[in-house]
């Protein structure tokens, strides 16, 4: 069986990271994560002004701004903007296609954009076993036990190099000693930036940063530390707490804290995955069978080490087939009861990739899901044979659905 590629390291320290006190945190963010999801599709928008539209339909003029690039954004284009307003200081390339100031307009497609967040998450999942995300954009790494500070910003560069290789999309990250400070960290070099606060640092990076850079610190309360002379991080660290509790309750504790510093919320991942899945993209699309199912193998066996690591039995088993330029195909087998048995996996995830053989395929994956903790469930092997084959998914980029976080075909909620 294959060995895993370089780019799957498997769960442990790096090498080089000495055990320490303290805790490291990551805080990864998609930069213009809808917009980026739209390059991937369709690589001639790159460095192009492009507008994400949600309630907006292709030529019509109503729906509201949920993501524009940072080109758009110099054309004075923002969030939540009307699309009519946007169209005003951003005409559509469709209607001036000689306006070198005309930008493109794309619908919200979140099932697509779910998609690729699954593989973002994937890799999270990968390089740390405590992940909390907050939305389908970001989410915060604790990766105490993974690295160590003096090579924390070689980590940090490994995942947005993992990032960028195996997904297509641009993240940036920043790395402190707590949540509050690993977002602001993010937040700081944007876009595609890394950010590295350590403990010693943390005071005098935090210091003389705008307070509108202070996690929590929104337009309106802003304005209310502005009125009383609270312009950076700085003031407010070194402001009494009393007035500051007066004005703001216990919210203006929380980020007097904040602002020296402290944030002693843990990164807690929320309930347990609902699968286990591992996947790898290629450079040069894999036409030649042998290569992909020596890949699966390595796949599908990354992917049982990391369930009996974690006790879990699963009752399906799919694989995920991505050809050019991104055409989603996820095919997958479910039985009646739960099992752990790698050899299955293998086998049957070769099986459900055969009608792929002789296709383009710049990324495959394995999975098993519909996880299972409780010990003593295993099914036997025979109950596969009353297993049935799903209804097989061949998902095209398009159709819009409802808007949720990030989704699963994945290691997560």
């Amino acid at each position: 069986m294959a060995d895993l590629p370089r780019d799957m390291p498997r769960e442990g320290r790096l090498p080089g990271a000495a055990e320490q006190d303290g805790d490291i945190v990551l805080h990864v963010d998609m930069d213009c994560f809808y917009a980026s999801c739209e390059r991937l599709r369709e690589p001639e928008l790159r460095g192009e002004p492009l507008v994400v539209g949600m309630g907006y339909d292709a030529g019509e003029e109503h729906g509201a701004v949920a993501t524009a690039s940072y080109e758009a954004r110099d054309y004075g284009v923002e969030s939540a903007m009307p699309i009519s307003k946007a169209l005003d200081r951003l005409p559509r390339v469709a209607e001036h296609p000689e306006d070198p100031d005309a930008g493109h307009y794309r619908p919200v497609d979140l099932e697509y954009y779910q998609e690729i967040a699954r593989d973002v998450k994937t890799i999270l999942y990968d390089l740390s076993e405590t992940v909390r995300e907050v939305s389908i954009d970001e989410a915060y790494l604790d990766v105490t036990e993974r690295t160590a500070w003096e090579v924390a910003e070689g980590f940090a560069r490994h995942v947005k190099q993992r990032i960028q290789s195996e997904v297509g999309v641009p993240a940036s990250v920043g790395v402190a000693p707590n949540m509050s400070a690993a977002k602001i960290a993010s937040d700081h070099d944007k876009p595609d930036g890394l950010t590295v606060v350590p403990p010693e640092d943390l005071r005098e990076f935090l210091e003389p940063l705008p307070i509108e850079d202070l996690h929590g610190v929104g337009p309106v309360s802003a304005s209310e530390f502005h009125d009383i002379g609270i312009d950076t991080i700085g003031d407010l660290a070194a402001a009494d707490l009393e007035p500051i509790e007066d004005r703001f309750g216990e919210r203006g504790r929380e980020l007097h804290f904040r602002a020296r510093g402290i944030d002693d919320r843990e990164v807690e991942t929320r309930g347990k995955p609902k699968s286990l899945s591992r996947e790898q993209s290629v450079g040069t699309p894999i036409t030649d069978p042998p290569e992909l199912y020596e890949r699966i193998d390595a796949l599908a066996r990354a992917v049982t080490e990391r369930a009996e690591r974690k006790d879990a039995l699963y009752r399906t088993i799919g694989i995920k087939i991505v050809k050019p330029p991104f055409d989603v195909n996820t095919r997958e087998r479910s039985l009646s009861g739960p099992v752990h048995e790698p050899e299955l996996v293998r086998e049957t995830a070769r099986d459900l990739a055969r009608e792929f053989e002789g296709e383009e395929v710049r990324k495959v994956g394995v999975r098993v899901s519909n996880l299972s903790f409780a010990e003593n469930e295993q099914a036997d092997l025979e109950s596969w044979e009353d297993g049935s084959e799903s209804g097989s998914e061949d998902r095209q980029p398009g159709a819009v659905k409802g808007q949720v976080g990030l989704g699963s075909f994945e290691t997560g909620e």
